[in-house]
């Protein structure tokens, strides 16, 4: 079975859609062949809408399994309403509960096979740039380091495209997180400072806490490494 086979498998499994809110109706050949049948979703934006407010809900009381459910849900009928920029959303964040669960096989393949190409076909640079830095951290959190190397890089590629400074930011010092793992801790360093230095450029504070985390990781490590 093909990946993109088994990622719609986990994705509309993910789903639970019950019986009940399906609306069957019976469509006859003009030439009265057999019956086709149809299932039409009875849901509409709105209820897609209200699955996903839900489903964040969950999301922050830590409930992931069902927020996953919610968020299922919410894909299903924005992708039925054609809503191709909220049912990326979703589908975001089903990858996200994934990962929250440590389901990190399941968050790759959604976001591989589902999210990439919603937003290809959409044409949203800034979905994919989006993307690519969760495809980076679910492969750094299973310990894939050169598939998230290439994946943070393909983000700063594209938020250089975009000019956004804070997406190039995060970009790098995700690439410094990979480098840590790897043991590369000069590499590490070098990249830390021009995370630093751009974000002084455009005079934010938001990443001080992350660079100063990644620079006490590296001095412990290369402390005891030397010890």
């Amino acid at each position: 079975m093909s990946k993109y086979v088994l990622a719609l498998v986990s994705l509309f499994a993910s789903l639970h859609l019950q019986a009940q809110n399906i609306d069957k109706a019976d469509f006859q050949e003009p030439n009265g062949g057999s019956a086709i049948t149809i299932a039409v979703s009875k849901y509409d934006l709105e209820e897609g809408n209200s699955f996903f407010e839900d489903a964040e809900d969950l999301e922050k009381k830590g409930d992931f399994n069902e927020a996953l459910t919610l968020f299922g849900k919410a894909a299903f009928e924005y992708n039925a309403v054609k809503n191709f920029t909220k049912y990326g959303q979703a589908i975001i964040k089903m990858s996200n509960m994934h990962y929250q669960l440590g389901r990190f096989g399941d968050a790759e393949q959604i976001l591989l096979n589902v999210a990439i190409k919603n937003y290809s076909k959409m044409g949203s640079r800034s979905g994919l740039m989006n993307t690519y830095q969760l495809l980076g951290k679910v492969y750094l959190a299973n310990s894939k380091y050169t598939q998230s190397m290439w994946f943070y890089t393909q983000q700063g590629i594209l938020a250089k495209q975009l000019k956004s400074n804070n997406s190039y930011i995060e970009s790098v010092l995700g690439i410094v997180q990979v480098k840590i793992r790897k043991k590369d801790f000069t590499l590490a360093l070098r990249d830390l400072k021009t995370a630093e230095w751009l974000a002084s450029s455009i005079k934010t504070t938001q990443y001080k806490g992350q660079i100063s985390d990644a620079r006490e990781v590296i001095a412990n490590k290369t402390t005891l490494k030397k010890s």
